[in-house]
């Protein structure tokens, strides 16, 4: 749902499971498999920047509409606007631009 592209895991790492997604220039987003006992960090979280406000709430509305929580926040300086939500695993994600 955050139209990130999946992109091939190394074949040395291919076998353990998860997905990596890419990002701008050579960044990537690494999710591993959840393991029993997991909890989700409460504070720590990435943040993913948007193209653009629109963009930005047109995946808020995409969320929300899918049922996923979507916790608008103060902007902070040089960021237009900002909101979380948590991933199916309780994970918080930071959404920007």
């Amino acid at each position: 749902m955050l139209g990130l592209e999946e992109c091939e895991k190394p074949a040395e790492l291919a076998g353990r499971g998860g997905v990596w997604f890419a990002l701008a220039g050579r960044a990537a987003l690494h999710v591993g498999v959840v393991q029993e006992g997991f909890t989700p960090a409460a504070k720590a979280h990435p943040a993913l920047r948007a193209p653009d406000e629109a963009a930005l709430r047109a995946l808020a509305a995409t969320l929300h509409d899918a049922g996923a929580p979507v916790r608008w926040d103060d902007p902070l300086p040089g960021v237009a606007a900002r909101f979380f939500t948590d991933d199916p695993w309780g994970n918080r994600l930071e959404l920007l631009c």
